[in-house]
C-alpha cells in the first residue's frame, strides 16, 4: 500500500532533520544552510537526547515497511545508517576517544564556507562569523569530552590545529574583502578562535605523551562495520585471508610486468626507476586536468557511463588545506547546493622546501600514474558517481554511502577503463597493479591493526617492507587507517564484490549484456551497499 511507503518516507524526512541537527557541519556540505553558523554538540549530555532521538527513529523505521522494492531498499539503508552513528557513539566513542574527531569538525566546518560559492556573500560571512565564534565553546566540550584520548590520534590532531590556525588567520582578510562591513566582527573572533585553538594545542601535547594506546576496535565492533556499515557476510578472519589472496596474485602480475619493462629487475626498483619522470611542480595540475578530460571524453565515446552536467575543476590546494591534504583529494558537491561543481586539489610542493623534500613530493605525482588518479576520482569514478546519486529523488541515496561501494566503484573504475584500453603505455598499466597491491595491503592493515594486535609500528614497517613506500609516507597512511575502522579495506573489497556483481548481472542478460547496461543498473543507487544493489537488480545472493 501507498500508506506504507508515505510512512517510511516520512521517518525519513525525520531522520535528516536530525542528522543536520546533531552535525550542522555534514549539513552545510549537503548544502542545508540552517546550521550554517553553529557546530555540533557531541559532549555526553548533549549526545543523551539525540541518541535517543535516533532510537526512537530506528524503531519507527522497524515498523514502518515499504511495499515497492526500492523503497524498502532505502529503508533498509536508512536502519543500517542509524544502527552504525549508534555504534559509533556508544561503543566506539570517538568522542571520547579521538581527538581528530572534534578538529575535523572544526576545520571542515570553516573551509567548507570559505571555498564553496553557493551562498550569497553576506550568508557566508555571517555563517563564517558564527562558526568561528562558536570554536571556544566546541573546543571547551572537546576537552571535558576526551575522557579516554589516543596518543596516536592526539599526534594527528597536534598537525591537523596547526592547519586550523592557518585557516582561521586566512578568514578575516576573505571576509573582509567581499563584507567589509564585517571586518571588525570577523576579526575578533578570528582572534578568539585562534587563541581557543592555541589553549587547545597544550592538550594535545600532553595527551601526546600520555594518551592511550588503544587504538584497535576489536573483531566485535569491526565485525558490527562489516555487516551494517557494508552490508557484507565476511568476517575479519576471511578478509584477513583474501587479503592476503589477492596480494599474492598481484605481486606475481608485478613481477611479470617488471620482466617485461625492464629485463629482471624487481618491480620495485622499476616503479622507483619510473617514479623519476613526473611533471615540474608548475605543470602539476595542467597535467592533471589534461588526464583528467581524456578520462571524461573516452568515457563519453565509449558510452560507458552517462557524464552528469557537473563541472569538475582541477585546481591548486589552498595554502590551509596542504597539511591535511598532502597529495591530492576530490571535494564533491553538495546534494542539495545549487553550485554543482566538484573539485579535484592538487598539492604542489612549496618552494620554500628544501629540493630533496620537494622532489620526494613530486615522485608521488609520476606521470604514469596520472591515469589512474585521474579516472579514480573524476570519470567514471567519484564525481561521476556521486552526482549521480545526488540527482535521485530518494534523500537516502543522495546522501547516504559506505565506501565499500563508493572507494569500491572508483577501484574497480580503475580495471575496467583498463579493460576497455584507457591506458596509453605499459607503465600506465604497472602503476594500475601497484595501486592494486596498494589496496591488497590495505584489506590486511586494516584487519591486523584493529583485530589482531598489530601495532602502529608494525603496520608502518608493513607498508615500508610491502609497498616500499618512502617512511614519512607509510606513518601518515597509517595514522589514518588506526583512526578509520573498516574504510581501508573499502577499495579492494568493494572492487571484489562489483566484479561479482557484473558477472551475474552478464550471466543473467547474456547476449543483452553491455558495460553501459551494467552501469546503468547499479548508478542510480549510488553508494548503498552492494548487497542491497544485488538485491534491487534481483541477481540473488
Amino acid at each position: 500500500m501507498a500508506v506504507k511507503a508515505a510512512g517510511f518516507r516520512a521517518v525519513e524526512r525525520s531522520y535528516f532533520d536530525l542528522r543536520w541537527h546533531l552535525d550542522p557541519v555534514a549539513a552545510s556540505q549537503a548544502g542545508v544552510f540552517t546550521y550554517d553558523q553553529r557546530y555540533g554538540r557531541f559532549s555526553p549530555e548533549a549526545l543523551r537526547p539525540d541518541l535517543a532521538a535516533l532510537k526512537a527513529l530506528g524503531t519507527a523505521l522497524e515498523e514502518a515497511g515499504a511495499d515497492a522494492l526500492q523503497d524498502e531498499i532505502d529503508r533498509t539503508a536508512l536502519l543500517n545508517e542509524v544502527r552504525v552513528t549508534l555504534h559509533r557513539f556508544e561503543t566506539e566513542r570517538p568522542q571520547a576517544k579521538n581527538p581528530e574527531f572534534w578538529i575535523s569538525h572544526l576545520l571542515g566546518g570553516l573551509h567548507h564556507l570559505l571555498l564553496r560559492r553557493d551562498r550569497t556573500p553576506d550568508a557566508r560571512a555571517a555563517a563564517l562569523c558564527g562558526r568561528l565564534e562558536d570554536v571556544p565553546s566546541l573546543l571547551k566540550d572537546a576537552r571535558e569530552s576526551l575522557s579516554e584520548p589516543v596518543r596516536l590520534h592526539a599526534e594527528t590532531a597536534l598537525r591537523m590545529a596547526e592547519a586550523g590556525l592557518v585557516l582561521i588567520k586566512e578568514i578575516p582578510a576573505a571576509v573582509a574583502a567581499e563584507v567589509p562591513a564585517q571586518t571588525e566582527r570577523v576579526t575578533a573572533v578570528a582572534d578568539a578562535a585562534a587563541a581557543a585553538l592555541t589553549d587547545f594545542t597544550h592538550s594535545l601535547e600532553r595527551w601526546s605523551e600520555t594518551g592511550s594506546d588503544l587504538f584497535a576496535v576489536g573483531e566485535d565492533a569491526f565485525n558490527f562495520r562489516l555487516h551494517y556499515d557494508h552490508a557484507l557476510r565476511d568476517t575479519a578472519p576471511e578478509l584477513w585471508r583474501y587479503g592476503h589472496g589477492l596480494k599474492d596474485e598481484i605481486l606475481a602480475d608485478l613481477t611479470e610486468r617488471a620482466n617485461r619493462l625492464d629485463g629482471k629487475r624487481p618491480w620495485p626498483d622499476v616503479a622507483d626507476r619510473l617514479r623519476q619522470d613526473h611533471p615540474p611542480a608548475e605543470s602539476l595540475v595542467a597535467a592533471y586536468a589534461k588526464e583528467m578530460e581524456r578520462a571524461r571524453e573516452f568515457v563519453a565515446a565509449r558510452r560507458l557511463a552517462p557524464i552528469p552536467d557537473a563541472p569538475l575543476n582541477v585546481v591548486p590546494t589552498p595554502a590551509f588545506l596542504r597539511p591535511i591534504i598532502p597529495f591530492a583529494a576530490y571535494d564533491s558537491p553538495g546534494a542539495y547546493s545549487p553550485d554543482r561543481n566538484g573539485w579535484f586539489y592538487v598539492t604542489i610542493p612549496s618552494p620554500e622546501l628544501p629540493a630533496a623534500q620537494r622532489e620526494r613530493m613530486l615522485r608521488d605525482h609520476c606521470r604514469h600514474e596520472l591515469a589512474a588518479t585521474a579516472l579514480h576520482e573524476g570519470y567514471p569514478g567519484h564525481h561521476l558517481q556521486l552526482v549521480t546519486a545526488q540527482a535521485q529523488a530518494s534523500d537516502v541515496r543522495k546522501n547516504l554511502w559506505t565506501p565499500l561501494t563508493v572507494e569500491g566503484w572508483a577501484l574497480y573504475c580503475e580495471d575496467m577503463m583498463g579493460e576497455e584500453g584507457f591506458y596509453a603505455t605499459e607503465e600506465e598499466r604497472f602503476f594500475q597493479r601497484v595501486h592494486l597491491l596498494w589496496r591488497a595491503v590495505r584489506v590486511l592493515l586494516d584487519v591486523g591493526l584493529h583485530t589482531r594486535g598489530m601495532t602502529y609500528e608494525q603496520g608502518v614497517q608493513t607498508m615500508v617492507d610491502e609497498l616500499h613506500v618512502d617512511r614519512a609516507n607509510a606513518e601518515a597512511e597509517v595514522r589514518r587507517y588506526c583512526a578509520e575502522p573498516a574504510y581501508p579495506l573499502s577499495y579492494a573489497v568493494g572492487r571484489r564484490e562489483l566484479l561479482r556483481l557484473r558477472d551475474a548481472f552478464k550471466a543473467a542478460h547474456g547476449k543483452e549484456f553491455s558495460l553501459r547496461a551494467f552501469h546503468d543498473a547499479i548508478l542510480p543507487y549510488g553508494g548503498l551497499p552492494v548487497s542491497l544493489i544485488r538485491w534491487g537488480l534481483d541477481l540473488g545472493e
